[in-house]
């Protein structure tokens, strides 16, 4: 039976933060994307667990106007944490400038472009800081392919990719984060809806189904898994062609 033990996975993922700094990085930053909702957040409380306050940077990015911003400011003041706030706006319209007209922008590459700029600045930052970048994508959104390809899906090392969104939640608890902070609506501040609105199924019902086996109904289950199959590729490297040198 499925069980959760949000003490043991906190400390875990802790001590393992540690030694992954230990290997990859000594004396380095944890630099991160602060976004106020409970990925970031938790990420960052985990870094500070592991590193100390002072050795955990957070990066503001909104694009112009962020009405949710205060979540991130909120976030680096109860962490005490150093930060950064670089606006993208410009950066994105200087992108659509230099394409122009050559050919048409999609929907879809409006969406991520931002995602990609922000991990651009998130990696400005940390090389300018001694930083590691963290990801900060957790389990359920990676089963769907919820997150960019080397936007908000990259990072040199990442805390919670195994973790369900319900379990990052809990683990966000047992730190002693503000519940503000766990229940904010998960929102991509890219096309102004929630990232449940945009699947068209709860998070809870997903945690349920990859957890638990608990099958959604039918119409959703053959959606969650053909996201899956689809967005595979996203959480591994790339593909590349192994030449058989030896039996050319």
């Amino acid at each position: 039976m499925y069980s959760f033990d949000a003490a043991h996975a906190a400390n875990s993922c802790i001590e393992w933060i540690r030694e992954w700094f230990e290997h990859n990085g000594k004396g380095c930053n944890a630099v991160l994307g602060i976004s106020g909702g409970k990925d970031s957040s938790v990420c960052a409380a985990l870094c500070v667990a592991a590193l100390g306050k002072d050795r955990v940077i957070g990066v503001m990015m909104p694009q112009g106007e962020q009405s949710d911003i205060d979540y991130s400011i909120d976030l680096c003041k109860t962490l005490d944490i150093r930060n950064y706030t670089v606006n993208i706006k410009d950066a994105v319209n200087s992108m659509y400038s230099a394409v122009g007209d050559s050919f048409e922008v999609t929907q879809q590459a409006r969406f991520n472009l931002p995602a990609r700029i922000r991990m651009a600045t998130v990696y400005f930052v940390a090389q300018c800081n001694n930083g590691r970048v963290a990801n900060t994508c957790n389990l359920s959104e990676d089963w769907v392919g919820y997150a960019t390809r080397y936007g908000d899906g990259a990072g040199d090392f990442s805390p919670l990719s195994h973790f369900t969104v319900a379990e990052v939640k809990a683990i966000g608890r047992y730190l002693g984060l503000p519940e503000k902070f766990i229940e904010k609506p998960p929102i991509d501040g890219l096309c102004g809806k929630t990232d449940e609105d945009n699947l068209g199924f709860t998070y809870a019902t997903l945690d349920r189904y990859i957890r638990e086996g608990v099958e959604p109904p039918a119409d959703i289950k053959q959606k969650i898994d053909r996201m899956h199959e689809m967005n595979l590729f996203k959480v591994k490297y790339m593909d590349c062609f192994d030449y058989d040198f030896i039996n050319k």
